[in-house]
């Protein structure tokens, strides 16, 4: 365990938002993203189900002063992952987004993977916990 540092619970809370947002967003209006950006719906649809999860996890997280180390290095790795699996996305050919779907793939990629560098150095400022 570790005492979260304030700078690694505002990183997880940030991820929290943003990802509980968007997973409503994916989740609820499938249909109207898959329109808007050429994307599969069922696509967007499985990956709002996935961020409702991980987003509450990650929200609980924030919400502890102290956290498993291992459970927030998942989180970091599970981020930078994301941001790799976006971008090979793009490139992969599965998929045909318009040039509005490339630039959500990519802005949410770098979100992530900035996200992902935030909960690392927060990670890194966190001090550990003896356990008796």
């Amino acid at each position: 365990m570790i005492d979260a540092s304030t700078f690694l619970r505002r990183a997880l809370l940030a991820d929290a938002i943003f990802s509980g947002v968007a997973a409503l967003g994916f989740t609820f209006g499938a249909s109207a993203f898959a329109a808007l950006f050429n994307l599969p719906e069922a696509l967007l649809r499985e990956t709002g189900l996935f961020l409702i999860a991980y987003a509450a996890l990650v929200g609980w997280l924030a919400s502890r002063a102290s956290v498993a180390k291992p459970l927030v290095l998942l989180v970091v790795v599970g981020n930078a992952a994301w941001t790799i699996g976006s971008i090979a996305l793009l490139f992969s050919g599965a998929v045909s987004p318009n040039i509005a779907g490339e630039l959500m793939v990519v802005a949410q990629a770098i979100a992530t993977g900035v996200f992902a560098e935030l909960q690392y150095v927060g990670l890194r400022r966190s001090s550990t916990v003896a356990v008796a």
